[in-house]
């Protein structure tokens, strides 16, 4: 393996909601350490060539016709889910009921669940996807094996369902609580705790796996305020619960369970009052925003609602995108990306676009998982991550954002799916998925 790694393309670098650099003809040089390529330089491909020259184990990658992008974050996803992303949707907690949770059942076998996490970590990492925060069954082994399979850097946790329940998911509180320690005390900062939302989970069990999580570093991931008819049905379940009978809202509910804070990621937020983004901007909690899932039920959403995200960002709330597979039907964050530009062009024409789609989908999905200094964008020292998304547009002094404008909206005109607009795909400069 070569001492050194340079890959000769054109790169969109997104650097915040407003910036996205254009890095035309350039070279990104890494050098290998213990855990992958590091980038050491960034610059033209003449300057890269004179550099190189010195080198005698090096490793040139040509893409100098095509368009680059940092590898994508989801921070939002079930693995489990991946076969019914496409199933009928009328609501979200029928949806739940007639398909997701007899397919999650399925994960009992520890087999099934192998062969499904080895083909589902194909899926998304030739869709680009190179890390997020994953949900899995009930089942231990749904953690276990896709830690085993997925490719990058990922957070994952088993999802808790003590009450409101299917049988055949229904845990028993003692049994959630051990897997909980058992499985935070093992992985650590990589793990998850992973309440599926305040209607299946009783409130110990969240104390007790919140206590765990933060003892060890661990991540916490939740459902919050997906759809009206859910917040009624958790606020009259609480209602009747000691300790809870005063509460006012969704968000109140995790906070007395001390689920709120700098390394929990709450799914969706769309129905939040101000009082509700007051406290999660407070804890530093962050939003996963789902557009492909929270879309309407003609795009084969849930048809939830649009997530503010002006209202977010300027309440200082830090959020990023996400898919929510199998609620969203597409594996793809281009996907998701042009949902995003869509719903909130529609509603509010030239309200966003797709730098800050990019940016959503890259390195603010990175720091959401404490990533920043690694991965998320091209910088010197960070991981050489990258996605490439086929040929440059045609035309002259192009910006960043025209050019991914052009990239996406072609994709859209010719299909809705974007899993065929990745052509390379490379984590850490060590695994490679290639289409040639």
């Amino acid at each position: 393996m070569s001492l050194y790694k340079a890959v000769y393309s054109n790169f969109l670098n997104p650097i915040s909601d407003k910036k996205c650099d254009f890095l035309e003809n350039y070279a990104l040089i890494a050098k290998k350490y213990a855990n992958g390529y590091k980038i050491i330089k960034i610059c033209p491909i003449k300057e890269a060539d004179e550099f190189l020259k010195t080198k005698r184990s090096s490793e040139i990658i040509y893409l100098e016709d095509k368009i680059c992008v940092p590898g994508f974050y989801d921070t939002h996803f079930h693995w489990v889910q991946d076969e019914v992303r496409e199933m009928p949707k009328d609501n979200l907690l029928d949806w739940l009921s007639n398909h997701t949770w007899p397919y999650e059942a399925k994960f009992k076998s520890k087999t099934f669940a192998k062969n499904k996490s080895r083909e589902f970590a194909r899926k998304i990492f030739e869709n680009g996807t190179i890390g997020g925060a994953c949900y899995g069954s009930i089942h231990k082994h749904s953690v276990d094996t896709a830690f085993e399979t997925f490719v990058g850097d990922y957070v994952v946790g088993n999802v808790l369902m003590t009450m409101n329940s299917p049988d055949y998911l229904l845990q028993k509180e003692h049994k959630a609580k051990e897997l909980v320690t058992e499985l935070s005390k093992k992985y650590k900062s990589k793990y998850a705790m992973t309440p599926r939302f305040a209607i299946t989970t009783d409130p110990d069990t969240m104390k007790h796996g919140a206590k765990e999580a933060k003892k060890n570093s661990s991540f916490i991931q939740t459902h919050l305020s997906e759809t009206e008819n859910e917040i009624d049905f958790v606020m009259s379940i609480y209602k009747e619960i000691e300790g809870f009978k005063d509460v006012k809202s969704y968000t109140e509910i995790y906070d007395r369970c001390n689920l709120l804070g700098p390394k929990t990621i709450m799914g969706h937020g769309i129905y939040l009052s101000q009082k509700e983004l007051k406290r999660l901007s407070q804890t530093r909690t962050a939003i996963a925003h789902c557009p492909t899932s929270n879309a309407p039920l003609k795009q084969k959403g849930l048809g939830s609602g649009l997530f503010d995200f002006k209202k977010a960002s300027k309440m200082k709330i830090r959020w990023s995108l996400a898919s929510d597979i199998g609620g969203g039907p597409y594996l793809s964050m281009l996907d998701v990306m042009n949902s995003f530009v869509a719903q909130n062009t529609k509603k509010e024409k030239g309200s966003t676009n797709y730098s800050q789609a990019l940016f959503r989908s890259t390195l603010a999905g990175a720091t959401l998982l404490g990533l920043e200094k690694e991965s998320g964008n091209f910088m010197q020292g960070k991981y050489l991550s990258f996605t490439c998304l086929g040929d440059r547009p045609k035309g002259s002094s192009l910006k960043a954002n025209e050019i991914l404008t052009k990239i996406i909206k072609k994709s859209a005109k010719n299909r809705h799916l974007y899993q065929d607009l990745v052509e390379f795909c490379a984590y850490r400069g060590v695994n490679f998925m290639s289409k040639y």
